[in-house]
C-alpha cells in the first residue's frame, strides 16, 4: 500500500488537503495517481472561480482514463500549479509535494473529511 501522510486530510474521492495559514492546498492522493497510471493531461480551475463542497473543478487524464477532481472545500481558487499543466508527470512522481493541483481560500472547513487512518481503510476496501 502506498504511503499516506498523517498530517493531511482526505476525501473518499481521493483528494488530499493541506491547511496552511488561511489557504488549503489540494491534490490527488498517491493511490489515485497509481490507479490512473501515467498522467498526460491536467485541466485546473480558473483563478478566482468559486466552488461548492464536492463540486467538479478539475480533470486529470492518463493514457488509461480520465478522472474528475472534486473541490473538497467551499471557496475561491486563489492559485493553480502551472507546473503540473506543463508536466502532468509531477503528479505521478510527487503527488503530495510538487504535484499539488490548486489552492483555495475556504469559506469554511467542511465536515466529513478523513484522517490518514480512515482514508487507508477506504483504499483497502477498494483493493478487494
Amino acid at each position: 500500500m502506498s504511503k499516506i501522510p498523517q498530517e493531511l486530510q482526505y476525501t473518499k474521492t481521493h483528494e488530499w488537503l493541506r491547511k496552511d495559514e488561511e489557504f488549503i492546498t489540494i491534490g490527488i492522493t498517491d493511490h489515485a495517481q497509481t490507479m490512473l497510471g501515467d498522467l498526460v493531461y491536467v485541466e485546473l480551475p480558473e483563478i478566482e472561480s468559486s466552488f461548492d463542497n464536492g463540486e467538479e473543478c478539475a480533470v486529470v487524464e492518463s493514457v488509461k482514463a480520465a478522472a474528475d477532481i472534486y473541490c473538497p472545500v467551499p471557496g475561491e481558487v486563489i492559485e493553480v500549479n502551472e507546473e503540473v499543466i506543463e508536466n502532468p508527470q509531477l503528479i505521478n512522481q510527487d503527488p503530495y509535494g510538487k504535484g499539488w493541483l490548486f489552492r483555495v481560500k475556504p469559506e469554511h472547513m467542511p465536515v466529513g473529511l478523513l484522517d490518514a487512518g480512515e482514508y487507508s481503510k477506504v483504499v483497502a476496501s477498494e483493493a478487494h
